[in-house]
């Protein structure tokens, strides 16, 4: 998983994140996702490049959304695709987070282009 920190002047900050969010990068995009907050004022987590999400991701936007709060700093997910919405509805975490939860066009068309090969494929 690639994680790119756009900075803003005025201690705003926009954390892409692409690829997976599962336990096998958690070690790497921990360290990451910290130093993001840290140096920010504000942050977003764009999640509309997330290809596979599982708990460990979970876990590690919890920690990042946990320590946003006890630095008094805000921390908000934006633009998430259908794996995070997947794995947010799973576990009932949206209200936790307090975003609105908004799929982006292009995870949109990437899903559903992933449908209808997955359809054809079974036929």
């Amino acid at each position: 998983m690639a994680i790119t920190v756009e900075t803003a002047g005025d201690g705003r900050c926009k954390v892409v994140v692409e690829g997976n969010m599962t336990i096998y990068e958690a070690a790497t995009d921990k360290p990451a996702l910290l130093a993001a907050l840290a140096k920010a004022k504000e942050m977003e987590i764009d999640l509309s490049s997330i290809h596979e999400m599982d708990t460990a991701g979970l876990q590690l936007l919890i920690l990042v959304k946990r320590e946003s709060l006890k630095a008094g700093k805000v921390m908000r997910l934006i633009d998430h695709s259908p794996s995070s919405v997947d794995v947010l509805d799973r576990y009932h975490m949206a209200p936790y987070f307090g975003d609105p939860v908004v799929i982006s066009t292009r995870a949109q068309k990437k899903n559903a282009g992933a449908k209808s090969r997955s359809k054809r494929s079974r036929s």
